[in-house]
């Protein structure tokens, strides 16, 4: 299986970037890796509705464009469906199961997807109701798939 994590916005803090480096490399015996990693667009303080739009619509484009034809997408939404760890890893597992190769897991940047970004996802899962910074999102979700990975191997894993 082919995992790509399509995200926006740079790691600034070595600590995330050395997390996000151990799980790479622990994912490495499962699937193959890659990660994406895209500009974001400034936000000025006093940006309103329409030019949050029109930020998220230039992130959602260049998401798009940098999905493989033929992925499954997975959309990281608030809105989305919130799975246990036991339920993502039979996701992961039945689409694998199921014929799919890629999957592109979708982080979007500080103000969230573009409506065009989520028309694409296949799927939209939410970890929770509230919001995260994407760095930490990012690590966060590797980790989840590295557990789901434990999981689907019947190998011990931190309940």
């Amino acid at each position: 299986m082919k995992i790509t994590l399509v995200t926006v916005g740079k790691i600034k803090e070595k600590f995330f970037s050395d997390a996000i480096a151990e799980y790479t490399k622990r994912l490495s015996r499962y699937c193959k890796l890659d990660i994406i990693q895209l500009p974001d667009e400034k936000t000025p303080d006093n940006a309103g509705e329409v030019m949050e739009r029109q930020i998220k619509d230039k992130e959602g484009e260049r998401i798009i464009a940098s999905i493989k034809d033929g992925s499954y997408v997975i959309a990281l939404a608030i809105e989305g469906d919130m799975l246990d760890s036991v339920k993502l890893s039979e996701k992961i597992d039945s689409l694998g199961i199921g014929g799919t190769s890629q999957i592109a897991f979708v982080i979007g940047g500080s103000l969230g997807l573009s409506d065009a970004v989520l028309k694409r996802a296949d799927y939209k899962l939410s970890f929770s109701r509230m919001t995260f910074p994407h760095q930490l999102m990012r690590v966060i979700l590797l980790e989840q798939i590295y557990r789901s990975y434990r999981i689907i191997y019947g190998e011990p894993y931190h309940k």
